[in-house]
């Protein structure tokens, strides 16, 4: 604060040393400054009289270079008196000028009057302007549970190349809480209003620096990118797709963060925080959409009429001072609502910014995306914008689709204007996308038709078909090879089933039938078996593995002797009144070796059936 002051003083000394620099007099300045937002606007009314001979077309506006740095939005406009609408008023041009003999720390716009000005004349004018990060949060941290405090510094005189007989200042604040002000003379407060003046007859570059410091819970809401995409379809929709980059341009929060507190007491403990933004979308907008990188944000709400939409928003988490977040809007707008024809061309007339309700924005970039095939581009914008050409492939795309690209820093709600884009572009080409749908839908029946009808298979007398067929015939034959083995070893098991059931029942009968049905089941498929073999040796193809198979078989069969010999040896037993310790050491040996033939010819099977 008190190097600000200092700088403050040199700038003083400075510019109370330049004179004068026509004859020009303004009788009646009256200064409102609104201090309500973030964004400081200062709204003037200046009545100009010519004290000298010579015509004079023109009027300079002093600034601060300090203010002149922050300064985003200035407008002039000719003043239409009480009752009747600002908006009506015609505005004045203005441009920097660069006056000869003026200090160094002062910026300098000059506004054209409608006509000049001959001696005794007077003309009465507005000017609004308005400046973005020019509130200093004091302290520049605070915790959850502190209010907000931001300083303004201002000057009670208004600062001019030419004297001023009658002026007053009047400073509008968020709220009467008011930490410290400067007192001069002819100081008022009213509220939240403060008032300096009337001052008379001060001299040129008058200087008198005040600082205000008072409470401002505003949402101090700073886009520090903003990416706005326009895409333009002569099918009937443009569509708007803003991606934001947002952060909390107040006083920095410090210390622990508790959404309890926040909760309980959000006016308390979380003042300084905003919960939500809201947008002024275009009457008739649809679709709309509200996302970040995670997914759709629910807590949003929608709602309109014929003249407006309105849409609000609430991030993910309340956002205190320094904190960040990014998300992207998007919605869709009837194209009649914003393409014309004129001459020959189409054109494109849409608002220029943000929808978002007092936002600052430190770099919007806007894409309008137009119709592939469109020419001869030009852009028409109420303001000053650093612009280019860029191409976007998109879905049958051939040469891509021109993007204009419009780049402005430091943007304010006032930018939020109507600009337009011309564009050629013949109606034929609307015509490339659906005949490139039909054109590709035919193509690819055709291929379907050809595909159906053309024999694209291997010839059945090249030697790779013989092969292959070949080797599937031998496939098929040591299946079926595999599911004669498994019924013979299903064969076996009802043996031994049989005899589990003597020793049960004592039914030696039983058991004898049961060894007789499985004596010529087995014939039969040793029968069903010998055509299989004999093709197996008489096919090249299967010279690899048939040992395998003629082990298998081989196996099999000795598994069957075995099996055999243990039933009959088992009845024999039973039909000699033998004990059943007795027969179980007779067969023991036996199961040894049945076990281990089985397990031989399980692994044969497997390895068969692995090839």
């Amino acid at each position: 604060m008190e190097i600000s002051r200092f700088g403050l003083l040199v700038f003083t000394i400075a510019i109370l040393a330049s004179p004068a620099i026509s004859d020009l007099v303004l009788s009646k300045v009256d200064r409102r400054i609104y201090l309500t937002s973030q964004i400081v606007r200062i709204s003037s009314s200046l009545k100009v009289e010519n004290g000298g001979p010579e015509m004079v077309s023109e009027v300079l506006l002093a600034f601060p270079e300090l203010q002149a740095k922050k300064l985003a939005y200035l407008m002039a406009t000719q003043h239409e008196g009480k009752g009747k609408a600002k908006n009506s008023a015609a505005a004045l041009p203005v441009e920097v000028a660069s006056p000869k003999d003026m200090p160094p720390a002062l910026t300098f716009y000059s506004v054209s009057l409608p006509k000049g000005l001959a001696e005794g004349d007077s003309f009465t004018f507005d000017v609004l302007a308005v400046y973005t990060h020019a509130l200093q949060p004091i302290p520049e941290q605070i915790t959850q549970a502190d209010i907000q405090l931001v300083v303004y510094q201002e000057s009670a005189y208004y600062l001019s190349p030419y004297v001023v007989k009658v002026q007053s200042l009047s400073i509008k604040l968020p709220d009467s809480r008011i930490e410290s002000y400067t007192k001069l003379e002819n100081t008022k407060i009213h509220g939240s209003e403060i008032k300096y003046g009337p001052y008379e007859n001060l001299p040129a570059f008058s200087y008198s620096p005040i600082v205000v410091h008072f409470e401002s819970n505003e949402p101090f809401a700073v886009a520090q990118e903003l990416v706005r995409e326009i895409e333009v379809s002569h099918w009937g929709n443009v569509q708007v797709t803003e991606h934001y980059k947002l952060v909390h341009g107040g006083a920095r929060s410090k210390g622990e963060f508790s959404r309890l507190d926040f909760q309980a007491r959000p006016n308390l403990r979380g003042a300084s925080a905003f919960r939500y933004l809201v947008a002024n979308l275009p009457p008739r907008a649809h679709s709309v959409y509200y996302r970040d990188e995670i997914g759709n944000i629910s807590t949003s709400h929608l709602w309109g009429d014929s003249k407006k939409t309105e849409l609000l928003i609430e991030p993910r988490y309340p956002m205190f001072g320094g904190w960040k977040t990014a998300f992207t809007v998007g919605y869709g707008l009837p194209l009649q609502d914003f393409l014309y024809k004129l001459e020959g061309k189409r054109f494109l007339n849409i608002t220029f910014s943000s929808p978002m309700v007092e936002l600052i924005i430190d770099t919007l970039i806007v894409k309008v995306v137009l119709p592939e095939g469109s020419s001869d581009i030009s852009v028409s914008a109420p303001f000053p914008v650093k612009q280019w050409q860029e191409a976007k492939i998109s879905h049958l795309d051939i040469d891509g689709r021109p993007v204009v690209v419009l780049e402005k820093t430091n943007v304010v709600p006032e930018h939020n204007q109507y600009f337009q884009v011309y564009y050629k572009f013949n109606k034929l080409s609307m015509l490339r996308e659906p005949l490139m749908l039909i054109s590709g839908f035919f193509f690819l029946f055709v291929a379907c038709i050809v595909y159906m009808h053309a024999d694209i298979s291997i010839s059945k007398s090249s030697a790779s078909y013989l092969a292959k067929q070949q080797w599937e015939e031998v496939q098929g034959a040591i299946q079926q090879v595999q599911n004669i083995i498994s019924r013979c070893l299903t064969t076996h098991d009802k043996l031994e089933a049989s005899l589990r059931d003597l020793s049960r029942t004592g039914d030696v009968q039983a058991c004898k039938a049961a060894r007789k049905a499985a004596d010529g089941l087995l014939k039969e498929l040793s029968k069903e078996l010998k055509p299989l073999l004999t093709f197996l040796h008489s096919s090249p193809s299967a010279a690899q593995i048939l040992p395998k198979v003629e082990e298998l078989v081989a196996k099999e069969r000795e598994l069957q002797e075995k099996v055999m010999a243990k039933h009959s040896t088992v009845v024999d037993g039973y039909e000699k009144k033998s004990g059943a310790r007795d027969i179980e050491n007779r067969v023991a040996l036996q199961q040894q070796k049945l076990t281990a033939l089985r397990q031989e010819v399980d692994d044969l099977l497997e390895f068969i059936d692995d090839i």
